[in-house]
């Protein structure tokens, strides 16, 4: 997954925010710096211009070119501060202040009337922003230059910057704990729909809420009616098999009943072969309506709850054998939790306690145990099967006694629903009970 692609929508409107501001801030350094140095330098330069009209007019030129000291401020005085003056003449004339002390600048001649600001090195490594105008005075046209060091304004400028930078980065930082006290607030209008779906997934048929941020609004309105639909759908399927199936079973009883007449008669092994095929439909219908009595009116996306629906698995049974007078019991060995879908748990249970039933003498026991698996154990006190019975019983679709009514195991149902659970299935003898011991191990898959 790319970073910048993250699937948090938290995340990503944290790393948008974060590249806008960083963006933002960085165009807000650069035109700032840029605007503070001009600024200040333009207070300078006028500064400096103002300084060369009081130099000016401190001018003495007669009989030589010189400057009355006391006109003249007293940091020009001081050597090297950061403050300087050049007046040049037109004869070649030069007059420095004393803060400049014998350092030397180039600086070119203007024609009275024209100014120039330029930059140029001072002592000491100095940075100075040098005001340059011409000047004419007494028939004599002078250069007069004001020079300043930059370094005190620079560095302050610099001070500020960082200050600057040190102050957005926190107030991004401010902002994106804000934004996602903000996201994660409104993500909690999300809890109730995130309920609801949990709930869906273990079985209420209850619609999602429809009480929520209106850019989710469209989709909870989708999922309700692909509930609703799926609802509809599957009832219909359910009553329509259930119809099929007795609709079927009684022309199937007449025919075989037909069929039984005619034994004694020519063709006999025909009529014989023509009743087992019957008599398979029958049992094909039959298990469809056992199916449909075990799977209730409940909703399709339920999961299996041992506690709920175990027990109303072995009341059916004990309902489709109560002449036999069959002992069907259940042993839970630890709080499983729901597991899986419903109706495939169900569906693979059905099977295999719907067997054992059929072979039992008078007992059949199934035990549940969930640690990190989900395990049933089904054993029965019936005959059991032999070696190589078992063996068989491995390979999907086995049946085994193929002369026995409701007779054997349909094991290609109960492969599936292993297999879909990344699960195994062992077959043997029980040792406690002698006939057939089934241990089912499913994974749990999330």
């Amino acid at each position: 997954m790319s970073v910048l692609k993250p699937k948090s929508i938290e995340s990503r409107l944290q790393i948008g925010l974060t590249i806008s501001l960083a963006l933002l801030m960085g165009l807000l350094w650069i035109f700032g710096a840029g605007s503070i140095e001009k600024l200040s330098e333009d207070f300078i330069a006028s500064r400096l211009e103002h300084d060369a009209e009081s130099i000016l007019g401190a001018i003495v030129i007669e009989p030589r070119l010189s400057v009355e000291e006391a006109y003249i401020n007293q940091i020009y005085h001081r050597p090297f501060s950061g403050h300087y003056f050049l007046i040049v003449s037109d004869n070649g004339s030069e007059v420095t202040s004393r803060s400049l002390w014998d350092y030397k600048i180039r600086l070119p001649i203007l024609k009275p009337g024209e100014s120039e600001r330029l930059y140029r090195q001072g002592p000491d490594g100095q940075q100075l922003l040098v005001w340059l105008t011409g000047y004419r005075k007494k028939n004599q046209n002078l250069t007069i230059a004001v020079a300043e060091d930059l370094l005190p304004i620079t560095n302050q400028r610099q001070v500020f910057l960082w200050n600057f930078a040190l102050l957005s980065i926190l107030g991004l930082l401010l902002l994106l704990l804000i934004q996602s006290l903000v996201v994660r607030l409104a993500f909690r209008r999300l809890e109730p729909l995130r309920e609801d779906v949990r709930h869906l997934s273990s079985g209420c048929e209850t619609p999602l809420n429809e009480d929520v941020p209106n850019e989710m609004l469209p989709l909870v309105k989708e999922v309700n009616h692909l509930l609703q639909l799926l609802a509809q759908r599957n009832q219909r399927t359910r009553n329509a098999l259930g119809n099929l199936a007795h609709a079927l079973k009684g022309p199937l009883n007449l025919l075989t009943g037909y069929f039984d007449r005619q034994v004694s008669y020519r063709g006999a092994q025909q009529h014989q072969q023509a009743g087992k095929q019957l008599d398979r439909i029958r049992l094909l219908i039959d298990r469809e309506l056992k199916r449909a009595r075990l799977s209730g009116e409940r909703s399709i996306n339920q999961k299996f709850n041992a506690k709920v629906d175990l027990p109303d698995l072995l009341d059916v049974l004990r309902k489709i054998y109560h002449e036999r007078n069959l002992s069907i019991e259940a042993i839970t060995k630890d709080e499983c939790p729901p597991f899986g879908d419903r109706e495939d748990i169900l569906e693979l249970l059905g099977n295999l306690l719907d067997n054992a039933c059929k072979w039992a003498e008078g007992s059949v026991i199934c035990q549940i145990s969930c640690t990190e698996s989900l395990s049933f154990v089904i054993e029965d006190d019936g005959v059991g099967l032999e070696e190589s019975d078992l063996r068989s019983l491995m390979q999907r679709g086995s049946r085994l006694d193929e002369s026995t009514e409701g007779h054997g195991l349909g094991l290609a149902i109960v492969h599936e629903v292993v297999q879909l659970y990344r699960g195994e299935i062992h077959f043997d003898r029980s040792p406690q009970y002698g006939g057939l011991r089934v241990t089912v191990v499913l994974k749990y898959p999330y």
